[in-house]
């Protein structure tokens, strides 16, 4: 019985093999013509597009060409005022780098003032809150750069891919204000907020475990505490895992946002109405070139033609 079946498999196979070399291949005869090596037929596919180009950007802060608000992303990142110049703001500048210069170099004053004092044995915290301070305002006044310079891009109405990630990487949510969809903001602030709040529960718990390990570790001063130090030591390894997975979670939830914002504003002209028709109907299939792999004249063949509507 399974020779029998084999034989049978083996025949059917034969008959589509020999129905197949004979069979007239429906497609044109150009679309086996193509050589590759032709920069004629050479698509967008077939190139390698580069994602940043210093030549690209220079020739675009000198308004020889239009650059992608990528690239000048890139370059208000790598330089700051270089948005602003190229979105030809330049009353701009002087409060880029005046407040950028302002705050470092009134941080740095302060921060020299604080070492002194420590090294007097009279450390002034006042001086350390000062310098810390202007740092962070010298981050924000850049941060407000890159901002400025992706809201002020050249837009054509719709929105924009490119500036809704930067939006969402500078800020979460706001690539998603920026598509119109508001009711995902809560969504993603609630799991930034809630593996924010579990990398610091974890961390504090890590801290906390890890000085108890090392007190009971030490052998110079004697211990006496309720917890031994391999419960110390499992303890300190398991809040370390935890915190580093969330440390993990909150990353995936900063990405999975700027994904959405950049993919959802792609999709701005796409709508799937509940207007969906399939329709099949008889049809002769008339080919207009010799076959495509080079053998006989192809003749008419009668067909079902499909079309699907949504």
């Amino acid at each position: 019985m399974r020779q029998r079946s084999l034989k049978y498999f083996l025949l059917l196979a034969a008959f589509l093999m020999l129905h197949a070399i004979g069979a007239n291949a429906q497609f044109k005869d150009e679309a086996f013509r193509q050589n590759y090596n032709d920069t004629t037929y050479k698509t967008q596919a077939d190139t390698t597009e580069k994602l940043f180009s210093f030549k690209e950007l220079f020739r675009g802060l000198g308004h020889k060409q239009e650059i992608k608000i990528g690239t000048m992303f890139a370059g208000s990142v790598m330089l700051p005022g270089s948005g602003q110049i190229y979105n030809r703001d330049y009353w701009k500048l002087p409060i880029v780098y005046g407040g950028i210069g302002a705050c470092v170099g009134t941080a740095a004053y302060y921060n020299v003032k604080y070492n002194q004092s420590v090294a007097a044995g009279n450390p002034i915290e006042r001086y350390k809150t000062n310098y810390i301070w202007l740092y962070a305002g010298a981050g924000l006044v850049y941060w407000g750069s890159i901002m400025d310079a992706a809201a002020f891009y050249p837009s054509n109405g719709k929105p924009n891919p490119g500036r809704a990630a930067i939006y969402s990487a500078l800020l979460p949510g706001l690539g998603q204000a920026y598509n119109g969809e508001y009711w995902k903001i809560p969504v993603y602030y609630t799991g930034l907020l809630a593996a924010g709040y579990f990398v610091y529960t974890n961390n504090l718990n890590y801290v906390r475990f890890k000085r108890i390990y090392n007190e009971a570790t030490n052998v110079e001063v004697p211990y006496n505490g309720p917890i031994t130090s391999d419960q110390a030591k499992y303890y300190k390894d398991s809040y370390r895992r935890l915190r580093d997975y969330s440390i993990v979670a909150l990353g995936l939830v900063y990405i999975l946002q700027i994904i959405d914002a950049n993919v959802f504003a792609v999709m701005y002209d796409f709508e799937v109405t509940d207007d969906i028709s399939i329709r099949m109907e008889p049809t002769v299939i008339g080919p207009d070139s010799n076959i495509a792999m080079k053998t006989s004249p192809v003749t008419e063949a009668v067909g079902m033609k499909i079309g699907v509507k949504f």
